[in-house]
Order: structure tokens, then sequence, then C-alpha cells
């Protein structure tokens, strides 16, 4: 198969990347057609600006794409089976297809100008309009802040003096507790001195009182040895007599 048969028309893929880009050309100048009716300041104009522009630059790339190729084959048109009628016609076409992008791009973005810039003139404008308003209502709050700042200096001085004199009471109080309990400390700490005098007392009463029993015990060891089973019956109940004779003086006396 040569080449000229298959870059021949209908095979030649000149004529289906043009057949795409003159659709997406199309599908452009029908949107663009809807822009043109849409008020200006709106949500969905803002939008097809967008898409708009964006369909503008996707088919400059193309055509740029394709007028390379045309380049291409014009070094040797012979080796691609096309002439010179051929290659001006498409150049004609790309060119036609170029002006119409930038036309349909040009007009769009004066509309995008346009817009924003009648936006920044009306947020001006209620700027200005809304800065005299703002400026009034600031010195009042200023004044208003300042009376505020006063009343609030004032109640916190009164609650801090309120505070303090809590905080001296408070004080008091406990200095007082402290004190009574350091009375009933030394309370608590003379009497357990004269319990321990106390028994001290006693316990001398004990090696005394312990002291006479051994002494008895040795005399009353001393005289049964020498007496009688009778007399030693005497001598015990004698004994038992003076032992809770001595008992009773020692202990409830």
């Amino acid at each position: 198969m040569s080449l000229s048969i298959f870059f021949s028309f209908p095979q030649d893929p000149f004529y289906i990347v043009k057949e795409e880009i003159q659709e997406s050309i199309d599908k452009l100048q029908s949107t663009f057609h809807h822009w043109e009716n849409i008020p200006p300041n709106t949500g969905e104009r803002v939008h097809l600006t967008k898409d708009l522009l964006a369909g503008c630059e996707s088919i400059e790339w193309q055509v740029d794409e394709l007028e390379k190729a045309i380049a291409v084959a014009a070094r040797d048109p012979t080796w691609y089976g096309i002439d010179e009628v051929e290659l001006d016609k498409r150049k004609r076409w790309t060119s036609t297809a170029r002006a119409q992008v930038a036309t349909i791009r040009k007009t769009v973005e004066v509309g995008k100008d346009q817009n924003t810039t009648v936006t920044s003139g009306l947020n001006g404008m209620r700027q200005e309009l809304m800065r005299l308003p703002d400026q009034h209502q600031a010195a009042r709050s200023n004044q208003y802040m300042s009376e505020d700042n006063d009343d609030f200096i004032t109640s916190e001085s009164d609650r801090q003096l309120l505070l303090i004199k809590q905080q001296d009471e408070e004080l008091d109080e406990l200095s007082s507790s402290v004190e009574r309990i350091g009375n009933v400390g030394l309370t608590i700490h003379e009497e357990l001195l004269g319990q321990e005098k106390i028994i001290q007392d006693l316990s001398l009463e004990m090696d005394s009182t312990s002291n006479r029993l051994d002494f008895v015990q040795k005399k009353v060891a001393m005289v049964m040895k020498k007496a009688s089973a009778k007399g030693q019956i005497m001598m015990i109940l004698f004994l038992v007599v003076l032992f809770i004779v001595l008992f009773v003086l020692v202990f409830f006396t």
C-alpha cells in the first residue's frame, strides 16, 4: 500500500482530526451564544465563562498540533500524496478555526473583565456608604466600651475588697482555733504529769508493802519451826488476821 493511498481522503488523519476540532468549535459557539443571553454578574454566567475559556484553550492546542503536522507534510508533499492546493486549503482552515476561537476568547475575556469592574465598583460604593455609619457606630461603641470598662473595674475592686475581708475573718477564726487547740494540749500535758506522779507514789507504796510482807513471812517461818502443830495453827490464824489488818491499813487508809 502506497503512502499516497494512506493519506488520501477520507483515510487522511487530517480530516479525522479536523472533524473532531470542528465539532468542538460548533459546541463552543453554541455555548457562546447561550452565554451572550445570560445577564452579567450571575452564577451561571461565571460558570459558562470558565467553561468557554477552557474550551478555547483546548481547541487552540489541537489547532497548534494540527498546524505542526501540516508543516511536516509541507516539507515533502509528494511523499504524503498531497499537492500545494491541498496544503493551502488545510492552512486556510486552521487559520479560520484559530480566528473563530480567538474571537470567542476575546469577547468572553472582555465580558469577564467588565463583570469584575462592575463588581468592584459596587463593592466600593457599598463600602463608602457603610463607612460613615461604621465610624459613628465605632465612636459610640468606644464610649460604651469605656463605660463598661469603668463599671468592670469598680465591680472588680469591690469584689477584691470583699474577698480580702472574708480572708481576714477566716484567718481570725483559724487563729482562735489554733489557740484553743494549744490550750487543750497544755491541759492534757498537765494531766499526764499528775497521773505520772500518782503512779510513782503507788509504786513506792507497793515496794514498801512488799518489803513488810517479806519481813513478816520470814518471822512466820521462824516461829513455825519452833512452835507445835497447835501453836502453828494459832500462828497461822494470827498471821491471817494480821495480814488482813495490814491490807486494810495499806489500801483503805
